[in-house]
């Protein structure tokens, strides 16, 4: 029997509704916490995770059996779940519906790791990949 041996790496970002500010404080603690528990029983394998008061990147390693657009269902779903039903329960919560999925070889692994676990550094000092960011919605851009 041959062993199988799967590297299945994939930068994911995604912004909240409007690119709202909603993931701050409390918000943004228990949001990640879900996305850890998430990944933890799909077996994925968080490399890397950060963001900014309006967006998230997470830097993930696949099982096989898993493809990124359940990945990314689950992870919006449970977190606006929890925080329209339990953590803020009378404020809007909504991620947007798209999402942008990179993939990722082992030697930019590093580099990409630095930059998702120091989102608000790199943001604050401009030192962002325009590629790797949620693009600005029409209505901010006119």
């Amino acid at each position: 029997m041959r062993d199988t041996r799967i590297a299945l790496f994939v930068h994911l970002v995604w912004a909240t509704w409007n690119r709202e500010p909603l993931l701050v404080g409390e918000v943004e603690r228990r949001v990640y916490r879900s996305f850890e528990a998430t990944c933890a029983a799909l077996d994925v394998e968080i490399l890397a995770l950060g963001g900014v008061a309006d967006h998230i990147h997470l830097l993930v390693r696949l099982p096989a059996t898993l493809a990124v657009a359940a990945l990314v269902k689950r992870l919006k779903g449970a977190s606006s779940h929890l925080v329209t039903h339990e953590i803020t329960p009378d404020a809007v919560f909504k991620w947007q519906g798209g999402y942008a999925a990179f993939s990722a070889g082992l030697k930019q692994l590093p580099a990409l790791t630095e930059y998702v676990r120091h989102q608000k550094q790199h943001h604050a000092a401009g030192t962002i990949y325009p590629i790797y960011e949620p693009s600005t919605p029409a209505s901010e851009s006119a």
